[in-house]
């Protein structure tokens, strides 16, 4: 607090003058002017007038312009009475105090602003018997206060003698104050008046000043006076120890960290920019609900921050942090919604089929609305694109009234996008799981963790490692975000992971996830999707929502088996958006269409048909085989072709082919050369002919085991000279026994199978239960061959 000892403050403008005795030696004046029984009023708002005390002050109120100059242009008298209230522009009765001081107008000065300086010496105080007029300013009746005279009191001599030390001691140690101060004081010899302009100079309250001019006794006054001289001097004492020791410390520090130890010993005199801000993020902590971690770390944080200038480089981390905290919704949570039969609607409005999904998302459902609580599954839905797997993320979160969040994890390489970054950083921010709890405002939301198996991993981290401690059920109540410094419990959120790829997946956090797999669709679960969502959205999408255009089950399947080549509908899609483009043009030209689309409208818009099963046909010559595949973007058929030519017995492969597949051509190049008499095969074609191995596409890497018996059926057509079965595609692994193996992706491969019109298939037996696991309107029609040797592959195969 600055100190402003023998420094007054002038009432209404707040400007300071310096005060100005009327005598040389200090007494008070010896005007013996009558004072009579009614004075107009002057409030004053920030000082109090004494006896014997000269005050220059700057009038600005209307009301006090007006009393001033009626009394100056009268008797010069005017009552001078303090407010209650320093802040109240326009005080009423109420607002005043009661005893005040008469004072003499001794010089009134025009100013060129519009206001009146007046120049005022006290004379008497009076105390205020009623007021009799408000307008245009008050005015009161009087009864003026006689001081009390103290003789031969030796207590009293003491106390004025105190008072006059502590002043000079004021002064002596107040850089701020002229030392002339303390000579004026020591010739003052008035006593009534040396507390008069001790009193009226003091750096106190207007309250305590008003106390002072209250009370009768004038002994008592400087008692008061006393006590509050010793407040003075103490304050004072503070400020130049807190000076003097940032003074010493200059030369180590710099000039912001004096003015820190400063403000931290005067912190309440001086407050701060951040106090508003500090108090407003406490009135919103008070009610959150957190953890007592979490509350006890926030209230050291706020604490230190009030203790913290807005300029420091700390200020803005310290800040942030405090912000995150409140931000996150500790313990805040939706309701989820039980209602089986609802979510069971509401998931079959939003996606056609995915029964195994739907069924596994009811089960959860069943048991939290059993038992109140369990620990969230963290389920990883693995497909083709295309398929639907984040926007059946979104229809979980509407299904059971929770929030949903999207997170892509795409490319991502580095791992404090997961954990975060510590918080002195710059540029630092907390993970984006936190992130996305701070976003979405709940602690129990469904949180799609969009592309986990295209995780990158560099020299700058694992971002696979660091999501093991988010996706393990046993861990994430736990969670530890960098920036956050405090754990985070993950355990009700609902975790739904997607990936085209499961290999692709580190096999610690493959192991955390619940596997589900989508395969693809086939010919009549398109239709439906078709029919149920994407002809609908792509027709609103292209302005022709209220229009009358329908299309055939059989249009939609020429539109996906002549124009499409995929397992999810994400192509479908864009050749109906074609088709309903070209119909947005024709009503927009025409405004009409025909009501319903015809099969010659479609390859009118799209072209002639991009794929044709026609192939098939064609290949159906010794030596070419057709092989059912599996890639990341569902299942595929392949040729595998063998040609033979004269030479010395060498074995040549091409077609961008994999490691896995060129062995398996060689393993079954070697079967057939040992069971070339059970095939009436000659051994002496092996040395005097060239094979050649080629599969299609060759652009496009290939690999894996499950075209093993595909080569060897081939390669047996192509040695024995016999066809292989039109419309037949088989899968499967071989070994030198002859044996045939189980392979993977078999629903996928189906259904790819179907959708180029193959009419058999060859597998091993133990992919039996694959099969019986797809539905079978979906593979009517399609014959299957179970099989456990190559030789009953090539008795089905070979005609």
């Amino acid at each position: 607090m600055d100190n402003k000892f023998f420094m007054p403050g002038l009432e209404e403008e707040m400007e300071f003058m310096p005060l100005i005795p009327l005598n040389e030696d200090g007494s008070e004046d010896n005007d013996t002017q009558a004072i009579p029984e009614e004075l107009p009023l002057l409030p004053l708002r920030n000082t109090v007038l004494f006896p014997g005390i000269v005050l220059p002050i700057t009038v600005g109120r209307d009301k006090s312009i007006k009393a001033v100059t009626d009394a100056y242009k009268a008797d010069k008298l005017i009552g001078v009475i303090a407010q209650k209230d320093s802040t109240v522009e326009e005080p009423t009765v109420s607002d005043l105090e009661e005893i005040g001081t008469v004072a003499k107008i001794a010089k009134m000065i025009k100013m060129p602003d519009g206001g009146t300086t007046i120049i005022i010496q006290g004379k008497r105080r009076f105390k205020v018997e009623e007021i009799i007029s408000e307008d245009p300013y008050f005015k009161a009746r009087i009864k003026t206060l006689e001081e009390e005279v103290l003789k031969d009191d030796s207590d009293f001599d003491a106390m004025v003698g105190s008072i006059k030390d502590l002043a000079s001691q004021i002064v002596n140690i107040s850089p701020n104050l002229p030392s002339e101060a303390a000579i004026i004081l020591k010739n003052i010899e008035n006593p009534s008046f040396l507390i008069h302009f001790v009193s009226s100079n003091l750096n106190s309250d207007i309250k305590d000043k008003q106390r002072l001019l209250v009370i009768n006794n004038i002994k008592a006054r400087a008692e008061l006076l006393m006590n509050l001289m010793q407040t003075e001097l103490q304050y004072t004492e503070l400020k130049n120890k807190v000076t003097n020791k940032t003074r010493a410390e200059l030369d180590k520090q710099q000039k912001e960290y004096f003015l820190q130890q400063q403000m931290k010993a005067i912190k309440e005199e001086l407050g701060g920019d951040n106090v508003a801000e500090v108090k407003e993020m406490l009135k919103k902590a008070e009610t959150k609900k957190w953890p007592v971690a979490a509350k006890e770390m926030f209230i050291k944080g706020a604490e230190k921050l009030e203790r913290m200038h807005p300029s420091t480089p700390d200020y803005s981390v310290v800040y942030n942090h405090l912000d995150l905290m409140l931000d996150l919704p500790w313990e805040d949570y939706t309701a989820d919604s039980y209602d089986l039969k609802k979510a069971r609607k509401v998931l079959d409005h939003d996606h056609y089929g995915m029964h195994k999904i739907k069924e596994r998302i009811l089960e959860y459902l069943a048991v939290l609305k059993l038992k109140g609580d369990m620990k969230s599954p963290i389920l990883c839905f693995v497909g083709p694109p295309g398929i639907g797997k984040t926007s059946l993320g979104k229809s979980i979160a509407h299904a059971i009234a929770r929030k949903y969040v999207r997170v892509s994890l795409g490319g991502l390489h580095d791992e404090s996008e997961i954990r975060g970054h510590r918080k002195t950083y710059i540029g630092a921010m907390p993970g984006r799981i936190i992130q996305s709890i701070r976003k979405i405002k709940s602690s129990n939301p469904v949180m799609i963790l969009d592309e986990i198996d295209k995780v990158g991993n560099d020299q700058r981290g694992d971002p696979s490692s660091a999501l093991l401690e988010v996706l393990d059920p046993e861990q994430n109540n736990t969670f530890y975000d960098n920036y956050l410094e405090l754990e985070y419990d993950l355990s009700k959120v609902l975790f739904i992971a997607t990936a085209n790829n499961i290999s692709n997946i580190q096999p610690a956090l493959r192991d955390r996830l619940e596997i589900i797999d989508l395969s693809g669709y086939a010919v009549e679960e398109k239709i439906e999707i078709a029919k149920q969502h994407l002809i609908p959205k792509q027709k609103e999408a292209h302005g022709l929502k209220n229009v009358t255009v329908k299309a055939s089950d059989k249009v939609i399947e020429k539109v996906i088996e002549d124009y499409t080549r995929e397992s999810g509908v994400r192509d479908l899609d864009r050749q109906l958006a074609a088709v309903m483009r070209n119909l947005a043009m024709q009503y927009a030209t025409k405004n009409k269409l025909k009501p319903t689309l015809t099969s010659n409208d479609v390859e009118r818009i799209l072209g002639k048909p991009r794929f044709s099963n026609e192939m098939y046909k064609t290949a159906n010559m010794a030596g070419v085989a057709v092989g059912l595949a599996w890639t990341y973007v569902g299942g595929d058929i392949l040729f595998i072709e063998i040609s033979l030519s004269d030479g010395k017995g060498e074995l040549k492969m091409t077609g961008n082919l994999g490691n896995v597949m060129k062995e398996s051509a060689s393993t079954a190049y070697t079967w057939l050369q040992v069971n070339a008499k059970k095939l009436n095969i000659d051994p002496e074609m092996f040395n005097k002919k060239n094979v050649h191995i080629h599969v299609p596409e060759g652009a496009v890497p290939k690999d894996g085991p499950s075209a093993g018996i595909t080569m060897m059926t081939a390669l047996a057509s192509a040695f024995t000279g016999r066809r292989i079965k039109s419309y037949l595609a088989m899968t499967g692994e071989i070994t030198l026994r002859g044996q045939v193996l189980p392979v993977g992706g078999i629903k996928e491969k189906v259904l790819a199978a179907k959708r180029s019109g193959i009419k058999e298939i060859i597998m091993c037996w133990q992919n039996e239960k694959d099969v019986l696991e797809i539905n079978p309107s979906f593979i009517k029609g399609t014959k299957f061959h179970y099989v456990k040797t190559m030789q009953q592959v090539l008795d089905i195969a070979l005609s």
